[in-house]
């Protein structure tokens, strides 16, 4: 049993258009595919006694013990794992059910399907499930379970995000606005496009970086309070410490607290200190992370954090350090560990609280107090064992948003609108927090950019509050756009062009677009990055760009195999065709199998949208039964029986009708223009050109944009390089005329074929390739087609001949050219710039060359310097 790949999905897919998160790993059973697990002696009992909550598992029936019911009757080791992956997740506290475990059509080898919740830790899953069963059917005991759930905790806390994002991610999502993680770290954007929001934990795109400095020099920021009337204690900073014992007692003399000048998170604190040899260990302390080292008045009371948002108090916390109870029985270290065990305590962010450590900060404040580890405390004996009341070091949270006295509210949010913070995280010490402060006596410690959201959304005690969600009010107050409309286009042939006239009908009414396609990645019509760019990678590309107004997104099979659709949802998706291309990899192997891939495109159109199909093709016309949005259509044959029916309920349908492009709604019909007036179609020779166009008018169209728009946009849509590279380009070279085309698979020879069908040239001559990942039967057709389009031909390969031998695509062509003719003339060059070349050179006046091109800009390329040779331009 060997794992043959591993990829993980991120977006709607091929599995599942709900679940976004899940781990594809292709596995090879070897050996095990002749023996399931009835046939191993003795494995479901060890498998039981490894993971007995295994019998938690429904499985299909959705009831408890069926899983292991199954692997007792009989079932293969696919299935198990898939199980085995889905409970090591769950065991290391991050539940995850869905799973699906198929055979493919290689023998043996299974597609192991199962869900994540962080990638890293599905994948690290994926690989000890395969460990775990090996060991169990070679009837050994496996050992390292517990290794194998603390390694998935710590990679859990080292990717997930903070409990601060978590909130306000989640906050958003129920609002239906998307987010996009920017970085390893906390950065996160909210919303799509030009309508987009940053934060990174609890500091956002409104966060001034003035203020955020201002608050981290403590020194500063308790002057300025000082200044316009808080209260805040009296203190001053210290570089030596030759002049401590001074700073103490200009300030009164004890107790003080000394901490760092710029640190946070509590590091180098130390609190109520009370003589001078206390006071110079602290300074030791707090010098370890600043040169400077504040000492100030230490204020008795409890320890409060304000949460302020947009100026507005929205949560009160007590915060209480880390601590432990005298029994007079156990020792301070046995204290630790008994709290510890409490459930509610786990590793980093896990839980409610975290697990108290035994630091130099711990070990300081017992030398202090004259304690050590083994000290065995008086029956109700406090003993704290940090200086701050920080969640991450151990401290609880009791919630006291309730008890705040107005006065108090009133004085929090000064102090963030005097420091300039959007969201700012108040330290308040006072006796009790119901009363103003001014009377009870109290005093603002610090102010806090970024504070933590986990003691006001988890407290220890009280009552929890979502503080995300004015949060998220303010970075999009009501009636705010958090999206840009996305195109999605599909389909095996026309993908590109579709999508570039989209954006161009779209650019027309002053959009700034974004859009994808196999040529790159283009911002405003400007290339951004250029290659293949069909897949997730670049749909985020558009859709994280802050000037985009709208997304016109290519997407290609591959991509969503590899990863998945690289955005939840779509607003208008455009299914063009299904034809045989691709079939034989990545589990594709018929029309159905892809028509299955590309239906993950308009099934993930939101109810709002609207998903529009090719009512010529069966195959993109069935998608219509699984689709949420309303379904339109376009079609060549405006009396197609599902046109006439669909217009009839009345549908909205694009046909062409009597030399027009034209909307179908209900009983009307809107002409949008003659096919003649519009370039793209070269005057209605290029019929497929014809429904690129009609899907192109309809997307746009149920965009909201006008006929006159759409006709204009129509109208200025040219197919040369520059518009359309690649996609039926002509040129005139020298007294003979030269189409190139991306045709790569027999649909697009047979579509450059009818073009060919309507022009008179008297010889036409093939520039033909194919790509070496196809099957063998589609590069025999190719050459079969091309035989019968052509006068004479020239057969190359492609650059990245993509894994076959040098001559192997093209012997396969050649092969397909002599089934149907023995004679054709034909020759074989297989460096494409040496074919398109020598076609140029040899081409007489009158002729067509059409040339199918891998490499479509150093063709173009090609062809320009052959025209400038024979034409140069001179000057008068």
């Amino acid at each position: 049993m060997r794992i043959l790949q591993t990829h993980a999905l991120r977006g709607p897919n091929y599995w599942s258009i709900r679940r976004h998160n899940l781990i594809v790993m292709q596995l090879d059973l070897e050996e095990l595919e002749e023996k399931p697990t009835n046939l191993i002696p003795g494995f479901d009992d060890r498998l039981l006694a490894l993971m007995p909550s295994l019998m938690q598992h429904g499985c299909s029936e959705g009831r408890d013990g069926a899983f292991m019911e199954r692997v007792t009757e009989g079932t293969w080791m696919g299935h198990v794992i898939e199980h085995v992956a889905l409970e090591l997740q769950t065991l290391a506290g991050m539940d995850v059910a869905f799973g699906r475990t198929r055979q493919t059509s290689t023998y043996g080898v299974y597609n192991v399907v199962f869900s994540y919740v962080e990638e890293a830790a599905g994948r690290y899953a994926a690989r000890a499930a395969v460990r775990i069963c090996r060991t169990l059917v070679a009837g050994e005991p496996y050992t390292e379970l517990e290794q194998d759930i603390q390694e998935l905790k710590e990679i859990r806390e080292e990717v997930r995000f903070g409990p601060s994002t978590a909130s306000i991610v989640e906050e958003a999502q129920t609002r239906g606005i998307p987010h996009i993680r920017l970085s390893e770290k906390s950065l996160v954007q909210l919303g799509y496009g030009i309508h987009q929001k940053r934060i990174q934990a609890t500091t956002t795109t409104n966060t001034s970086i003035i203020a955020t400095e201002l608050a981290s020099d403590k020194t500063a920021t308790k002057g300025m309070l000082a200044s316009v009337g808080i209260p805040v204690p009296r203190g001053t900073t210290v570089r030596r410490l030759a002049d401590l014992e001074e700073a103490i007692e200009e300030l009164g003399g004890y107790p003080v607290v000394l901490k760092p000048l710029d640190a946070n998170h509590g590091k180098g604190i130390t609190v109520d200190v009370r003589d001078l040899k206390t006071a110079q260990s602290a300074y030791d302390a707090a010098r370890e992370f600043s040169k400077e080292v504040i000492v100030e008045q230490y204020i008795t009371g409890k320890d409060y954090r304000i949460l302020v948002i947009n100026h507005q108090v929205v949560a009160v916390a007590e915060r209480v350090p880390a601590h432990i109870t005298g029994d007079g029985r156990q020792s301070i270290h046995e204290l630790i560990d008994q709290v510890n065990r409490d459930p509610r305590r786990g590793f980093g962010h896990e839980n409610v609280l975290t697990l108290i450590t035994i630091d130099e900060m711990t070990q300081r404040i017992l030398d202090l107090r004259g304690h050590t580890l083994d000290t065995v405390l008086a029956e109700g004996e406090i003993c704290y064992l940090k200086s701050t009341a920080n969640l991450s070091t151990g401290g609880t949270a009791i919630d006291r948003t309730d008890l705040l006295h107005p006065n108090n509210a009133f004085l929090a949010e000064r102090v963030s609108r005097n420091i300039g913070l959007d969201i700012c995280g108040i330290d308040l010490i006072c006796p009790d927090i119901s009363q103003p402060i001014n009377e009870v006596g109290g005093a603002v410690i610090e102010v806090n950019a970024a504070p933590g959201f986990r003691m006001h959304i988890a407290p220890s005690e009280g009552l929890p509050r979502n503080v995300a969600e004015p949060v998220v009010d303010m970075l999009f107050p009501p009636g705010a756009k958090t999206r840009i409309p996305i195109i999605a286009v599909t389909g095996t042939n026309g993908k590109t062009t579709t999508t570039r006239l989209i954006a161009h009908i779209l650019r027309g009414i002053g959009l700034r677009v974004g859009f994808t396609t196999t040529d790159g990645v283009y911002i405003q019509n400007q290339m951004v990055m250029k290659g293949d760019m069909t897949g997730p990678f670049s749909a985020k590309l558009v859709l994280k760009d802050p000037t985009v107004e709208a997304a016109v997104m290519e997407t290609a099979r591959g991509g969503i195999l590899r990863e998945g659709l690289g955005f939840p949802v779509c607003d208008i998706a455009v299914v063009l065709n299904v034809t045989a291309d691709h079939l034989g990899l990545k589990g594709v192997e018929t029309l159905e199998d892809l028509a299955r891939v590309k239906s993950v495109v308009p099934e993930s159109v939101h109810p709002d949208g609207f998903v529009v199909l090719n009512a010529d093709d069966e195959l993109v016309a069935d998608m219509a039964h699984d689709a949420k949005a309303p379904v339109s259509y376009f079609s060549l044959d405006p009396q197609s029986p599902l046109i006439q029916d669909h217009v009839s309920r009345g549908g909205i349908a694009a046909v062409f009708e009597e030399g027009h492009v034209s909307i179908l709604k209900g009983a009307w019909k809107l002409r949008v223009e003659r096919v003649v007036n519009i370039p793209l179609t070269l005057s209605g020779r290029a019929v497929f050109m014809i429904q690129n166009v009609l899907a192109a008018t309809l997307a746009a169209f149920l965009h909201g944009i006008k006929i006159d728009d759409i006709r204009a946009g129509l109208g200025s849509f040219v197919p040369s390089p520059a518009q359309t590279p690649g996609r039926l380009n002509v040129f005139d070279v020298n007294g003979f005329e030269v189409i190139v085309d991306y045709a790569h698979n027999p649909a697009g020879y047979e579509a450059i074929q009818q073009v060919l069908e309507r022009m008179d040239n008297p010889r036409k001559i093939g520039v033909i390739g194919g790509p070496g990942d196809r099957r063998d039967e589609d590069l025999r057709k190719l050459g079969y087609l091309a035989a019968g389009m052509f006068d004479a031909a020239i057969v190359k390969e492609d650059d990245d001949r993509r894994g076959r031998a040098p001559d192997e695509a093209a012997s396969l062509i050649v092969e397909g050219i002599k089934q149907r003719n023995p004679e054709f003339p034909f020759q074989t060059i297989l460096d494409e710039a040496e074919a398109v070349e020598h076609a140029l050179r040899n081409a007489a006046c009158s002729d067509l060359v059409v040339i199918f091109p891998a490499d479509v800009q150093r063709t173009i390329q090609i062809i320009s310097r052959v025209k400038e040779e024979s034409d140069p331009v001179r000057l008068p």
